[in-house]
């Protein structure tokens, strides 16, 4: 499989759903749940310019750190506020780490496809029967992309329904998501990129964006971090990579 792909014989998609499915990875468990890099970092463009390398987010760094500015805090901030470098468990069962949340997980799972069942009632039972509150939902992917920059804690990557399932930012069943705080906004289809003009034209051009030349080059250091060699061990820790 990795011939094939070097060869460009396979497309990057592909590889990646192989990766995922070698690595025990699978659509029947949400824990499980097949992942994906997230690829860009330009939401805000009127077009997107797939031959500009800066519109592509930095594929060799954790989601929680392509923002340098959370470097610093990902060192030295840890869930209870321990610093990675002294924190210690008294009763040595937890190991060191620099996240305490996952880049994959069910709930993450459930927050991308909430709009989509069998997932909406398996979010709502997640919820205790109800809706979690507006703000805390997948409603935008500009306002998703900044949350994550601006919050070391968040590091949730994709799922692959990014780059082939339209429908699922669309509320087709006109599930009441209840208002974000602020602006009152209803909740409803997801907001999308200002250079995507449909549900589907946000498909294509991502979905080109996986494909594109920048990440059929630097996909390789993406994959080193969540199936290759910086999983684990001072090649994990150097590059900002310890999970809980």
């Amino acid at each position: 499989v990795f011939q094939k792909w070097v060869n460009r014989e396979i497309s990057n998609f592909d590889y990646l759903i192989q990766l995922n499915t070698m690595a025990g990875r699978t659509y029947n468990d949400l824990a499980q749940y097949p992942v994906f890099p997230w690829i860009l970092r330009d939401y805000t463009s009127e077009e997107l310019d797939l031959n500009n390398p800066a519109v592509f987010r930095d594929l060799s760094k954790p989601i929680g750190v392509v923002n340098e500015k959370n470097a610093k805090t990902v060192k030295e901030k840890y869930i209870f506020f321990f610093r990675y470098e002294n924190f210690e468990d008294p009763l040595g069962m937890i190991d060191k780490f620099h996240y305490g949340t996952h880049y994959s997980n069910a709930a993450g799972v459930m927050h991308y496809l909430i709009r989509v069942e069998p997932f909406t009632t398996l979010h709502i039972q997640l919820q205790s029967g109800r809706f979690d509150c507006a703000d805390r939902q997948f409603h935008s992917i500009p306002a998703t992309w900044q949350a994550l920059m601006d919050n070391p804690n968040d590091v949730k990557e994709l799922i692959p329904e990014f780059f082939y399932f339209p429908e699922f930012l669309e509320n087709q069943n006109g599930f009441n998501l209840g208002q974000l705080q602020m602006s009152k906004e209803v909740v409803n289809d997801v907001v999308l990129p200002k250079w995507a003009h449909s549900p589907e034209d946000f498909i294509y051009k991502h979905r080109k964006a996986l494909e594109s030349e920048y990440v059929s080059a630097h996909l390789h250091e993406w994959i080193d971090l969540i199936f290759g060699y910086k999983q684990r061990g001072p090649a994990a820790v150097e590059a900002l990579n310890v999970f809980y």
